[in-house]
């Protein structure tokens, strides 16, 4: 993707691809790779990309930013607009997940705004830098279409559930999808959770049409692997995804494009792709695609389109930190995060086109809340007294007309609700934040992780681009505390965290109170977003007073002033952590024979996995799995191979047509389990004097 391009509609770039031949459509993922490289002149909004001496494409986005219609891209060539050039650069640009409409309040009585949907990339986006740049794009925005296809071909499959299996040399007629709770046990199938599920509500025969034709369109992606997955079969998914937005299936709707820009990251190497999160991509979007196929399936599955604020009353919150957020579609700013009197967390977000060198500098942007004389900056630093306060579900502030904010002296992060942050332990603050399985509600699961935690540290060392650290718990021995690694929670350039913890690193035995987000995919794995001296002890930060006690990693930068002398902090009075300690429990757990299979069934399609079965397990990845206990895992691994590499035969004993359902149902059982033991394992980590921190 060219991220100086304009989002583009899903449907808009489909309807695009349809139009061309057949003979063009093989030259299309050439033609892509070609035009993402070509500059992009601006004039003014409208934007020109020249493809060649007789040929222009002209880009002229609406008031949101984003290309809508077909009529706001227009080729010079003879061929438009049925023409290579135009496809290819619609091809180039980042999907748009709605008309993005911004995140500011409407001026209605009910006080809603037009936002992001639960889960939806920019949600991601707004609340961490983390990888942000991998899937953030602009908000999603309601729309109908009397218009609405409700023909689709695909089917969802009936059942995808069934008891898991016991590790034998026979594979289930139907593939499991078991999904394992949080005591690590595997429980029964997903119809199972599903029909737990309270206020189940039954889709209408359009949207079971549109999430039959998404589950078809992801079936045959992952069937085909990144390879195959170019611009032909992205763009059926595309289409697929706008008949999902038309019929109100808002979730898979942003599922099915985040699978898109993964698979696009994947086949342009981009640096900040990562194989995981396209796995993860894609197994919630047959996950929640299978899910919608149930008899009544619950309104999680469905989604919102409108990030909806309702009636706050008065509110008065405190600054904690600022992080900066770089999103790929060309997006940037920033979010701050404040806490109320009573330990409720919120945030004020200010995300907008500009990209890496907007989210620089937005930290001196204006906070539009209330009178607007303050900038995110200094509200990490002091506070807000809200009157009038619109809150999402999510805990974003809203700035509707209605909503009144006066300035507030900032709280030391050694008082009041601030203080609280960093009274508990951090093996209960995981537990809370962990125990929400990944597959069983995405959006809850995710909304719990990126909530933040606190916590007092010593530095131990470092481990590779890592720092080790332990905790500090109040009133109990060093020694008793979890031993966590520290990891950045962005790597861009031209942020500050790196360069931050560099200086960190130099410094082990220093003395740390920090806040930061949870990695869930990695062995007790904090990512700090902001740091602050350690009350009680000399061998801690000493920063400057225009900074208020704290240091936001993604803006302020360490100098060597900010550090106590070498002789106060005594590296050889920290205890060191054993081999024990430091092994990774997820490492050397044997799943990772069952993820690499599911990573390469993604990475390289069907094929790939079917080949290396046919001469039966030559790596003993299914013995391996059964020594390690994995029974279920092992049972997966092999129903999934055997899955891959069935063919059928008519009459005359000639090779028919794989079936993609059947094949997806098997790698969305080995997902899904994969996903549930692994996040069991990470919750295991964060126990005191567990092995794998």
């Amino acid at each position: 993707m060219n991220t100086e391009l304009p989002p583009v509609a899903p449907d808009v770039a489909a309807s695009a691809v349809e139009g061309l031949t057949t003979r063009l459509r093989k030259k299309l993922d050439a033609a892509i790779e070609s035009y993402a490289a070509l500059p992009v002149v601006a004039d003014g909004t409208v934007l020109r990309v020249r493809c060649g001496e007789d040929a222009e494409v002209v880009l002229t986005p609406g008031a949101s930013g984003a290309v809508t219609d077909a009529g706001q891209v227009v080729c010079s060539c003879l061929l438009a607009p049925r023409c290579l050039h135009r496809a290819a650069v619609l091809g180039s640009c980042p999907p748009a997940d709605a008309e993005a409409e911004g995140d500011a309040e409407s001026d209605s009585a009910s006080s809603s705004a037009v936002g992001t949907a639960p889960g939806t990339a920019l949600g991601t986006a707004l609340g961490s830098a983390h990888d942000a740049g991998a899937d953030a794009t602009p908000g999603t925005a309601s729309t109908t279409d009397s218009g609405l296809n409700s023909s689709a071909t695909g089917a969802v499959p009936a059942s995808t559930t069934t008891a898991a299996p016991a590790a034998s040399d026979s594979v289930p007629e139907a593939v499991p999808t078991a999904v394992p709770p949080a005591d690590g046990t595997v429980a029964g199938p997903i119809s199972e959770a599903v029909a737990a599920q309270e206020k189940a509500v039954p889709l209408t025969a359009a949207q079971r049409a549109a999430a039959s034709q998404l589950w078809s369109a992801a079936a045959a992606l992952l069937a085909a692997g990144v390879p195959a997955a170019g611009a032909v079969p992205q763009a059926e998914l595309l289409r697929a995804a706008h008949t999902a937005r038309l019929a109100g299936l808002h979730r898979a709707e942003a599922a099915a494009l985040r699978v898109v820009r993964g698979l696009r990251g994947a086949r342009a190497r981009q640096d900040g792709h990562r194989l995981a999160d396209l796995v993860a991509q894609l197994r919630e979007l047959l996950l929640t695609t299978a899910l919608l196929g149930t008899a009544e399936p619950e309104p999680a599955l469905i989604g919102t389109a409108r990030r909806a604020y309702r009636p706050g009353g008065s509110l008065r919150v405190h600054g904690v930190c600022s992080e900066p957020v770089i999103a790929a579609t060309g997006y940037g700013g920033v979010v701050t995060h404040v806490v109320s009197e009573d330990g409720r967390w919120f945030s004020v977000a200010d995300v907008k086109p500009g990209g890496p060198a907007r989210a620089q500098g937005a930290a001196t942007a204006t906070v539009a809340l209330g009178s607007g004389n303050l900038d995110h900056a200094q509200l990490s630093r002091g506070g807000l007294l809200v009157s009038g306060a619109t809150v999402s579900a999510d805990g974003r502030l809203g700035s509707g007309k209605g909503v009144r904010a006066t300035p507030l002296t900032g709280v030391p992060w050694t008082s009041g609700p601030l203080a609280a942050l960093f009274a508990r332990p951090l093996a209960d603050l995981v537990a809370e934040r962990l125990s929400v399985a990944p597959d069983a509600d995405p959006e809850r699961a995710e909304q719990a992780v990126r909530q933040l935690v606190g916590c007092d540290l010593v530095l131990v060392g470092t481990a590779g681009d890592q720092l080790i650290a332990r905790e500090l718990p109040s009133g109990r021995p060093e020694t008793e505390g979890v031993l966590l690694r520290l990891a950045p929670a962005a790597e861009h350039p031209g942020l500050a965290h790196t360069a931050n913890f560099r200086r960190l690193a130099s410094r082990p035995g220093l003395r740390l109170r920090v806040v930061g987000r949870l990695d869930p995919d990695r062995a007790a794995t904090l990512r700090p977003l902001a740091v602050a001296p350690l009350p009680g002890t000399e061998a801690t930060l000493r920063l400057p007073a225009e900074w208020r006690g704290h240091a936001d990693l993604g803006y302020d930068r360490l100098e060597g002033a900010h550090f106590p002398p070498a002789d106060v902090v005594s590296a050889d009075a920290v205890p060191r952590p054993d081999s024990g300690e430091a092994r990774d429990l997820l490492e050397q757990a044997p799943l990772w024979r069952l993820r690499r299979l599911v990573e390469v069934a993604v990475s390289g399609g069907r094929r790939a996995v079917a080949e290396p079965a046919r001469d039966g397990d030559p790596r003993g990845d299914g013995a391996a799995l059964r020594r390690g206990g994995f029974q279920t895992a092992a049972g997966l691994a092999a129903a999934l191979a055997a899955e891959a590499d069935r063919r059928t035969r008519d009459v005359f004993g000639r090779t028919g047509e794989a079936d993609p359902d059947r094949y997806a149902r098997a790698w969305l059982a080995a997902s899904v389990y994969l996903a549930g033991v692994e996040r069991t394992l990470v919750r295991a980590t964060w126990q005191p004097g567990a092995a794998g921190s």
